[in-house]
């Protein structure tokens, strides 16, 4: 894991082989995605993440409220290499319109047939210090808190793909 400004990288390296941790990543997204209000927007609610598979498609978390059937679409998808590397737009639910952050991920093969999964995210700097996806804190502080949130997503990315 590594912090640096407002840019946060995370590595993991997952048992199968970049095609298929490309499709774990972005085809099985709901089944790897941690639960609960730290991690989806519908908090413990039932709800379904996804990436629509194509340049130009979403990543958005569908999810039944109060008031009915809701979509939050916390990305937009820039750069679509199967096998090789993810790019997106992403938007925390309590971003204005407007604001954005970046997120690239690439699939790398390694020596023993496996991948490395980086994880860069970026773009924070662009907003207001005192914006409400920083909690009040510092931006060391907050940017430290996002790798460690990354990290445990790629951990339970890792744990997914090794599954049979």
């Amino acid at each position: 894991m590594t912090i640096a400004g407002d840019e946060v990288r995370v590595t993991v390296t997952v048992p199968v082989d970049p095609a298929t941790a490309f499709d774990v990543f972005t085809r099985e997204t709901d089944l790897w995605w941690r639960r609960g209000p730290q991690y989806r927007v519908a908090g413990r609610r039932p709800g379904t993440l996804c990436f629509e598979p194509k340049l130009g498609g979403r990543l958005f978390e569908a999810y039944e409220s109060s008031q009915g059937p809701r979509t939050h679409e916390a990305g937009t998808i820039t750069r679509w290499e199967p096998g090789a590397r993810l790019e997106f737009d992403w938007r925390g639910s309590n971003f204005a319109p407007g604001e954005i952050t970046h997120v690239s991920v690439t699939f790398t093969a390694t020596e023993s047939g496996g991948t490395r999964v980086m994880l860069e995210h970026r773009g924070f700097a662009a907003l207001r210090p005192d914006h409400p996806v920083r909690h009040g804190e510092a931006a060391a502080v907050f940017v430290g808190r996002l790798a460690m949130w990354w990290s445990g997503l790629l951990t339970s990315l890792r744990v997914h793909a090794t599954r049979d």
